[in-house]
């Protein structure tokens, strides 16, 4: 018994630490902020006519500084990295799968090179395969929600550190 209570503890621990939201794993439940956030705009277009690559960065874009929440989605709980991209594209009314894996399988495949401001762009960070996902927003800058301790925020793709994990993109726009 003891054996299987140990057995359980460590793939628990092992669950919560993999982030991202990409085992699709049920994250534990996270605590309402005590300070009230920022109202954000919600900007829904009337038909995809109407969508704006500039209203869909601003958007993102407004989120920044939001903190990472392991299975977080919205900016009330904090998000993780798949939750944060499925949020975005949910306030144009796009709907995106929740797990990074899922994610991946979206959309058409994108070209490293001809990366626009909207791409899903994906990296391995803990483990093998697609780990972490983000947003291209320029053709050498992303915004994610990065790991633990993190908060929303942009960084560069040709960094040493992403550009040695990056994976692919996927093209949803």
């Amino acid at each position: 018994m003891r054996r299987l209570v140990s057995a359980l503890l460590v793939a628990a621990s092992v669950t919560l630490a993999a982030g991202c939201a990409s085992t699709g794993t049920v994250p534990r439940p996270s605590p309402f902020p005590t300070a009230a956030r920022p109202s954000l705009p919600v900007p829904l277009p009337e038909s995809s006519h109407s969508f704006s690559t500039a209203a869909f960065v601003t958007a993102a874009q407004q989120l920044q500084g939001i903190k990472y929440q392991l299975g977080g989605d919205s900016p009330a709980t904090g998000f993780d990295c798949s939750g944060y991209t499925k949020y975005v594209f949910g306030l144009f009314r796009i709907t995106l799968p929740r797990t990074v894996g899922d994610q991946y399988r979206t959309g058409r495949p994108a070209n490293r090179k001809e990366l626009k401001a909207g791409d899903l762009l994906f990296f391995t960070t803990t483990g093998p395969g697609v780990t972490h996902v983000a947003l291209a927003i320029g053709p050498d800058e992303f915004i994610h929600a990065p790991s633990e301790n993190g908060v929303v925020r942009t960084e560069k793709l040709s960094s040493a550190y992403w550009r040695t994990r990056f994976v692919g993109a996927r093209r949803i726009l």
